[in-house]
């Protein structure tokens, strides 16, 4: 960062050694309470997910070890009748494998620490899983007792799809990148959140350091804090400017440092970074807080949220992946053409990859057909005195960099389906603010422009379907925010819909 300090990857040596309650009142902390159970994020829809493949490998099974009774096939199985019995026990034995999941553990954060630990949960859980299932045919006097051999398959199957669910979840989730965190406060309850993020089982954090307008080193907190300490309150908007920071964790005591608090929400909401307080502002003996929702540290905390979060979102991933995967699919024979067209009409690779701006500003490497001559982007300094764009942004209606081939590509909008493999990646999303090259965002004016970045780019967005080109670079920013304050799934779907149309009259595109 511009200050200069070196990030704190987690968890930190320097504080693994105060571990008695002693050694933890010295040092001026609060010790916290026993962590109550804490849900995984997006657990039921996980919940769900599980019961519906084990059932699914259940009835394969069933069918296996019934289809020498059944000698006209599936279609015997499907008319056989369904009584109340079986219903009952279908939902007996669904409630039963819900049960065995959440007693091993599996959707408790603060019991599944690692991929390692899940896997151990989930073998568990096949043992009495495994032991229903062999009894449910024989309990509705459909089938005698199931051979072991069908068994095993049914144990084994289990365990790869409890494993795979697992392993969509993760890759649908922020991945494996590190959370970057500043943390406001350089007190007792500052050092208690960095504990708290060392312990957090769910995300690796990395904090970048502490602000704060007092003095660290007056603090019962030693060096540690002071080593570590990036600047005054009074710098924080310049480093959330000057680096991609996740997370704002706030540390200060709310009777005596209110007004700081204010300012450190506002500096947040301006610039589109997530702010987070701790629930317990007041000190109590019996009573313990709690908010509604799922938490990320032993201490609830209150979430100012900036952006779309929560299962909507995970929806809103799956939905780019299948949609990605099916659009690469279909147009294959397009992009090969495209490819081929590419390389025998100009000399350079096929594919450009550029560097942008991505959620929250991590850089990613955006994929494109190479529409230009292969040193572009060195001739683009000679090229800015053109520029008929407004903004920090560069754009010419007749660039001489642009092939032949190039111009079509763009016209058509064939250029950008390479993007579907960063929305497979995870860098963007089908729908979402354009990533901008890192040119253009560092020549950005208003630090409030920054809140475009507070969700995944994507592949369109309401600029595509007002104009594109044709946009100001004020109105489309103002798009972009409009986009964020305003999303859901439906909003997702409707600029889907009429991207198609935007597309087909090559609206804009240069």
């Amino acid at each position: 960062m511009s200050s200069g300090a070196n990030p704190v990857h987690l968890p930190g040596p320097e504080l693994a050694g105060p571990t008695t309650l002693d050694a933890m009142q010295e040092m001026g902390e609060m010790v916290p309470r026993t962590a109550a159970p804490r849900p995984i994020p997006a657990g039921g829809l996980v919940a769900a997910c599980d019961v519906i493949v084990v059932l699914a490998i259940f009835f394969v099974m069933f069918i296996g070890i019934s289809a020498d009774r059944m000698p006209d096939g599936l279609d015997a199985f499907l008319s056989l009748r369904i009584t109340v019995r079986n219903v009952l026990l279908i939902v007996c034995f669904a409630s039963g494998i819900l049960f065995v999941l959440r007693w091993v553990g599996l959707y408790d954060a603060s019991r599944v620490r690692h991929w390692q630990g899940e896997v151990r949960r989930i073998l568990v859980a096949t043992v009495p899983i495994s032991g229903m299932a062999a009894l449910v045919p024989a309990a509705g006097h459909t089938q005698g007792p199931v051979d072991p051999t069908s068994l095993l398959m049914f144990t084994g199957g289990m365990f790869c799809a409890l494993v795979a669910v697992r392993r969509v979840r993760a890759r649908l989730a922020r991945g494996p990148q590190r959370r970057r965190v500043i943390i406001v406060g350089t007190g007792p309850r500052a050092l208690r959140i960095y504990r708290e993020l060392c312990a957090d089982v769910l995300t690796p954090y990395s904090v970048l350091g502490f602000v704060d307008s007092l003095d660290a080193g007056s603090t019962a907190n030693g060096t540690f804090i002071t080593r570590r300490t990036l600047g005054r309150l009074e710098d924080l908007e310049r480093l959330l400017v000057g680096e991609h920071v996740d997370e704002v964790h706030i540390g200060l005591p709310v009777r005596s440092r209110y007004e700081e608090i204010t300012e450190t929400i506002r500096i947040c909401e301006h610039l589109g970074v997530k702010a987070l307080y701790q629930a317990d502002i007041f000190d109590t003996v019996l009573a313990k807080p709690r908010v509604q929702g799922v938490t990320t540290a032993s201490t609830p905390q209150v979430h100012l949220q900036m952006a779309p979060e929560g299962v909507l979102v995970i929806v809103k991933r799956l939905l780019d992946v299948l949609g990605a995967a099916a659009i690469l699919s279909l147009f294959a024979p397009i992009l090969v053409v495209a490819a081929a067209a590419i390389r025998l009409t100009s000399d350079g690779p096929v594919i450009y990859a550029q560097e942008r701006y991505g959620l929250n500003r991590r850089r990613f490497r955006m994929f494109k057909f190479r529409t230009m001559v292969q040193d572009a982007e060195r001739l683009q300094a000679s090229l800015e005195s053109r520029n008929e764009a407004s903004g920090p942004v560069f754009k010419i209606a007749d660039d001489p960099r642009i092939t032949r081939v190039g111009r079509f590509l763009r016209r058509s909008s064939i250029d950008e389906f390479p993007q579907l493999f960063n929305v497979l990646r995870g860098d963007m999303s089908l729908v979402g603010p354009r990533p901008l090259p890192l040119r253009d965002v560092n020549r950005f004016t208003r630090t409030g422009d920054l809140r475009r970045f507070s969700v995944r780019p994507g592949l369109t967005c309401l600029w595509q379907i007002s104009g594109r080109s044709g946009v100001g670079f004020d109105d489309w920013i103002a798009l972009d925010l409009q986009y964020i304050d305003r999303w859901s799934l439906f909003l997702d779907m409707l600029i889907l819909v009429r991207t198609i149309p935007a597309v087909v009259r090559g609206t804009g595109a240069r």
